[in-house]
């Protein structure tokens, strides 16, 4: 459909290792919630209900995510020796930024039910329906980058720790790069987190 639609060329530049499928439908039965347990691909069932005035609620039902082949990992690596995945990096990272990490994501997962967690090749992507975070880890410089889906003009920027990256280009999604080198760096960038979760 991509090909047919926008041509091979934008089509050779995806990145098909970790396609996702949402599936969206008035209900489901408990045999289409089992049937994608069974699968190992990124399947969400979300269940659609309309309201007065024109609202529409989408509620996630059910959510696989697929477990990387280690055939496709090594064939991703062995393919670009230069650049190394992101859980690469945090294999190499040290003790206190591994901790920093699972601080940070224990503190994502808990915003609510609906969030997940993916691990893709060069970024940790937490998301509801869409990408809300995408970490990723820097053990050279001993920091975690956010990349988050917030207005760089609604807030106050802070040179070394937050920075307008609309018109830099980055892997992931989001327009605000936030660096994260410390505890304090890390309470500073709740608020963001919390406000890119509630725009998600």
């Amino acid at each position: 459909m991509v090909m047919r639609k926008y041509g091979n060329n934008l089509a050779d530049a995806i990145d098909w290792t970790n396609p996702r499928l949402l599936c969206i439908a008035g209900g489901f039965t408990k045999y289409d919630e089992h049937a994608v347990q069974q699968i190992n691909r990124n399947i969400e069932l979300y269940q659609y209900k309309f309201y007065k005035d024109g609202f529409l609620l989408l509620d996630l039902v059910n959510a696989t995510t697929a477990q990387p082949l280690l055939e496709v990992e090594n064939h991703i690596n062995s393919s670009k020796p230069g650049y190394k995945t992101v859980s690469e990096y945090l294999e190499q990272s040290s003790t206190e930024l591994k901790d920093r990490f699972e601080a940070i994501k224990a503190y994502i997962m808990a915003l609510g039910d609906d969030v997940q967690m993916a691990v893709l090749k060069y970024y940790i992507a937490f998301k509801r329906i869409k990408n809300f975070v995408c970490l990723e880890v820097h053990p050279q410089t001993e920091k975690i980058v956010l990349f988050l889906k917030v207005n760089p003009d609604e807030i106050e920027l802070e040179p070394g720790f937050s920075r307008d990256v609309r018109n830099i280009g980055h892997i992931g999604t989001g327009d605000l790069e936030v660096s994260i080198y410390n505890d304090e760096d890390f309470e500073k960038a709740k608020r963001l987190i919390h406000m890119s979760y509630d725009r998600s």
